[in-house]
C-alpha cells in the first residue's frame, strides 16, 4: 500500500504559498503547456503535457513532472519551485520519496479551483503515474464524475451540508465556500486521510467521519447532501477487483437505491440532495420505470436528469479501461466476461446514468403530492459562460416546488417573460409564407428546445412581463377566432412546462 500524506499545519502553510508564488494553478498549468496538452492530461493522456515540460526548469513545469506525471526530478528543481517548505518538507508530508539527488512523488497533487477560488487536491498516483492497473485501495482524484457533481449542486448558503462518500474531499472544499459546517465521510480510512490532507491545504475545517452511507449521520439532518457516491455496477466475481472509490460491493444498482431510499431522513425540511449513480433498465421496462418504484413512498421531489445510457457490453468495457485493464491484455476478456454474465442474470439491457436532484417539501403545503420530472437531456449542457449547472438546478426546483403549489389559474394570472438566453428560430420551405416549425431554444441550462404552435408562438412573443398570460391569451383567441376558455386552457400545460425548465421567468 501506498503512503498517505501527513497533515502537518504549518508544513501545509508553506506548501500552499510555494505552489501559488510558482504559479502551480489550473490557469497557470494551461499557459505552461497549452490547451491541446491540459486537455490530453484531462484524459488521461501524459504525453502532450510531458514533452511540454520536460527538461524545463520552470517550477510549473517542475510540479508538472513531478505531481501531474509521475516523473523522476532532481531536487534542485523541486527545492525551486518549492522554495519555503523544500524537497525536505515535501517528503516529510509523504508527498515525495527520494533516492540521492532523484525525487519521485509518492501521491498525486494537482491544482483545482472554480470561477472564485484555487485550490490543490492530492489523491494516489494515477494510472498515468503507475503505468498499470490501480490498486484497490485507490484514493482517486479530480475526475468527471466529481467534476459533474461539484458543477451541478446548487450554491446557495446553508447551515449543515453533508458530502456523503468524500474521497479525498473534492465536494467538501466547494461546501466549505457556502456552507456554515460541512461534515464529511467515507468508508476508507485512507480516503479521510486525503480529504483531511486537502483541508487543511485549503486552510478549512470539516468534521470528518469514518462510516458506510449514513450510518456516521444515523439521527442528524442537512440542508444539503452532496454525493458522488460509489456508484459502479461491478460483478462480485472471483478475479473481478473491487475499487473503493468506485464499487460499493452490493448487487447491481443498490447503492443508488438505498441513497434515494434513506436520504429524506436525513434532509432538514425543504433541503436537497444532490447526487449522481447509474440504474439498470430491465428487459421490457424503462429507466423511468426504474426511478418511479425507487421514489415511491419515500415523500420527495425528486428531479432526474438521465444524461447518457449504454448497453451492457459498452459499460464492460468503459469500467474495466477505468481501472487500468485493455483489450489484448491478461484477464480483460476475463473482466468483460463477469460483467456481461452478471447484467444477464438480472435480465438489464440498458444502463443509464444521470443526475438526481431530490427535495423534503417544506410543511407549508404538506397535503400537496411530491412533484416528480424525469427526463432526458443527453446533449450537451449549455451555458452563459462556461459555468456551473449549480443555478440551473437551483433555479429548477425552486419552479418547480411553485407550479405543484399553485394551480392553473395561479400560473396564468402571472405576467411572464423569456428570460434572457432564449431565442427562437423559424423554418420555411422555400417559397412558403408561414413558417413550418417554430422552436424556442434555451441557451443555458439544459438547452431546451420546445417546439410551438400557432398559439404558443404568439404567446411567447408578447411574453415581456407586462401582461398576465391569461390576458394575452383571451387576445391571442380572439384574433385567431378560437373558443377562449379551449385556448386558455390549452396553453396552461405548455406554460407550465416553459416555467420549470427556466425558459420563462416571473417579471
Amino acid at each position: 500500500m501506498a503512503r498517505a500524506p501527513v497533515t502537518d499545519p504549518a508544513r501545509l502553510g508553506r506548501l500552499r504559498d510555494d505552489l501559488a508564488a510558482s504559479g502551480y494553478t489550473v490557469d497557470g498549468v494551461n499557459a505552461a503547456i497549452g490547451p491541446v496538452a491540459a486537455a490530453a492530461l484531462h484524459r488521461e493522456q501524459p504525453l502532450p503535457a510531458d514533452l511540454a515540460t520536460q527538461g524545463s526548469p520552470d517550477p510549473v513545469a517542475v510540479l508538472v513532472q513531478c505531481f501531474a506525471l509521475g516523473r523522476v526530478v532532481s531536487r534542485r528543481d523541486l527545492d525551486g519551485a518549492l522554495a519555503s517548505l523544500t524537497t525536505d518538507g515535501a517528503q516529510a508530508l509523504g508527498l515525495v520519496d527520494t533516492d540521492g539527488d532523484e525525487v519521485r512523488a509518492g501521491c498525486e497533487l494537482r491544482p483545482y479551483g472554480d470561477e472564485e477560488r484555487d485550490w490543490w487536491v492530492a489523491s494516489d498516483l494515477s494510472e498515468v503515474a503507475l503505468g498499470g492497473p490501480l490498486p484497490e485501495d485507490h484514493v482517486l482524484g479530480i475526475g468527471p464524475a466529481s467534476t459533474t457533481v461539484a458543477s451541478w449542486t446548487p450554491r446557495d448558503r446553508v447551515g449543515r451540508a453533508l458530502d456523503l462518500g468524500t474521497g479525498c474531499g473534492v465536494q467538501a472544499l466547494h461546501l466549505a465556500s457556502h456552507s456554515a459546517r460541512v461534515t464529511a465521510t467515507d468508508v476508507s480510512h485512507r480516503a479521510l486521510t486525503f480529504a483531511r490532507f486537502n483541508a487543511g491545504l485549503a486552510g478549512i475545517e470539516l468534521d470528518l467521519r469514518h462510516g458506510d452511507l449514513f450510518d456516521p449521520v444515523t439521527s442528524e439532518r442537512f440542508d444539503l447532501v452532496v454525493s458522488n457516491p460509489p456508484f459502479v455496477i461491478t460483478p462480485r466475481a472471483p478475479g473481478v477487483p473491487a475499487y473503493a472509490y468506485r464499487d460499493a460491493g452490493l448487487v447491481g444498482d443498490q447503492v443508488v437505491e438505498r441513497l434515494v431510499r434513506s436520504v429524506g431522513d436525513h434532509l432538514e425540511t425543504g433541503g436537497i440532495a444532490l447526487f449522481i449513480g447509474n440504474w439498470e433498465v430491465r428487459s421490457g421496462g424503462t429507466w423511468r420505470d426504474r426511478w418511479t418504484d425507487w421514489l415511491a413512498g419515500t415523500g420527495l421531489d425528486a428531479w432526474v436528469v438521465q444524461r447518457d445510457e449504454q448497453d451492457p457490453a459498452e459499460y464492460a468495457e468503459l469500467w474495466a479501461r477505468d481501472g487500468g485493464s485493455r483489450s489484448g491484455v491478461a484477464g480483460f476478456e476475463h473482466l468483460y466476461a463477469a460483467w456481461l454474465a452478471d447484467f444477464a442474470a438480472r435480465d438489464v439491457e440498458r444502463i443509464g446514468f444521470g443526475v438526481v436532484a431530490l427535495q423534503r417539501p417544506s410543511m407549508s403545503r404538506p397535503s400537496r403530492p411530491p412533484w416528480v420530472d424525469l427526463t432526458e437531456a443527453t446533449g450537451p449542457v449549455a451555458t452563459a459562460s462556461g459555468g456551473a449547472m449549480g443555478a440551473t438546478v437551483s433555479a429548477g426546483i425552486r419552479a418547480r416546488t411553485w407550479l405543484a403549489e399553485a394551480d392553473d389559474a395561479t400560473v396564468l394570472d402571472v405576467a411572464w417573460r423569456c428570460a434572457d438566453d432564449v431565442t427562437e428560430e423559424r423554418h420555411t420551405r422555400p417559397g412558403d409564407a408561414d413558417p413550418r416549425v417554430i422552436l424556442l431554444r434555451q441557451g443555458r441550462g439544459l438547452g431546451r428546445v420546445v417546439r410551438l404552435d400557432t398559439v404558443g408562438a404568439a404567446l411567447v412573443s408578447v411574453c415581456d412581463g407586462t401582461l398576465p398570460a391569461r390576458a394575452a391569451l383571451t387576445a391571442i383567441a380572439g384574433l385567431l377566432g378560437t373558443d377562449t376558455d379551449t385556448t386558455v386552457r390549452q396553453a396552461a400545460a405548455l406554460l407550465r412546462g416553459l416555467v420549470a425548465d427556466g425558459l420563462l421567468v416571473s417579471a
